[in-house]
């Protein structure tokens, strides 16, 4: 099969406002990775990624599958584990130093108000992080958070920090894994890649494994959330298929919210709970496995 034609890559935030600012903030002031030893938020940032590619392994991977993939870690309703992150301050984000729960609010109900009609769209914003409850059982923050990559291959450019960040990571200088196609053949899919751990891949195991009710592409916006250099970078083209090619629209479509919903301004979480508890009921009630 010829390679898919890789498009150009449409910033995400071009979908979603002619303003040059969100919610005050400069759009270019968004996911502002660069090194300053004077900012303790950016050098947060740097080291929790740093430790994220140093890490990060296809073994090691597979062992956080092996082990999350069970679910037998803990017991809870939804609302139980969104309540958690209220105790979560994400490591790996430039833009805000809020707890997690106040982003699941800010980009549910952005949502809600451009798909008024999409109820399994509000629900998907709210939960798309959840998976980061990991880190309260014993997960550093750099195997939970921060954007995602494809293990097995040759390390994307686009990579947060770029494949300098890897340079102590074996994987780098492993013959099997450190080529174009690496483990993988062309345009195998996104379904047959080893994607780094994180709380996206968890979140959408355990809508699998929970049998929740959101629809497909609602499952895949949370399990594809975080993989940037794919779908704003526009790596991985080698690689993905012509379903991928569908899903990435629904991914930009999430991720426009997901992003520029952060700010300062605080939603009335306690007013918004009832609206959100019967979404829960609907889609993924009761007692669930983690």
């Amino acid at each position: 099969m010829a390679d898919l034609k890789r498009p150009a890559m449409i910033d995400p935030s071009q979908l979603l406002r002619p303003e040059e600012s969100f919610n005050g903030k400069p759009i270019d002031a968004f996911r502002d990775y660069s090194v300053d030893d004077e900012d303790p938020i950016k050098m947060r940032v740097r080291k929790t990624y740093y430790d994220m590619h140093t890490n990060m392994t296809v073994d090691l991977c597979r062992q956080k599958r092996a082990n999350w993939l069970k679910f037998n870690h803990f017991k809870a309703t939804i609302k139980e584990a969104l309540i958690k992150l209220n105790e979560l301050v994400d490591e790996s984000d430039p833009d805000t130093d809020l707890p997690n729960i106040v982003h699941a609010f800010q980009t549910a109900e952005r949502i809600r108000e451009d798909h008024p009609d999409d109820d399994w769209f509000h629900l998907t914003g709210l939960i798309h992080d959840l998976g980061k409850v990991m880190a309260f059982y014993d997960e550093p923050q750099w195997c939970v958070v921060g954007d995602t990559f494809v293990l097995g291959c040759k390390w994307a450019e686009s990579i947060v920090y770029g494949p300098e960040s890897f340079k102590d990571n074996p994987d780098t200088y492993n013959a099997k894994y450190n080529t174009k196609y690496g483990m993988y053949s062309p345009h195998c899919g996104l379904e047959n890649l080893l994607i780094s751990w994180s709380h996206d891949e968890y979140m959408y195991q355990f809508l699998q494994h929970n049998k929740a009710k959101i629809p497909e592409k609602g499952q895949y916006m949370i399990r594809y959330h975080s993989l940037y250099p794919w779908h704003a970078g526009g790596d991985y083209r080698h690689l993905t298929n012509e379903k991928d090619e569908e899903i990435l629209k629904w991914v930009l479509e999430f991720n426009k919210y997901d992003l520029y919903t952060k700010s300062e301004k605080i939603p009335d979480i306690e007013a918004l709970w009832p609206y959100y508890e019967g979404l829960i009921d609907k889609y993924i009630p009761g007692v669930c496995e983690w």
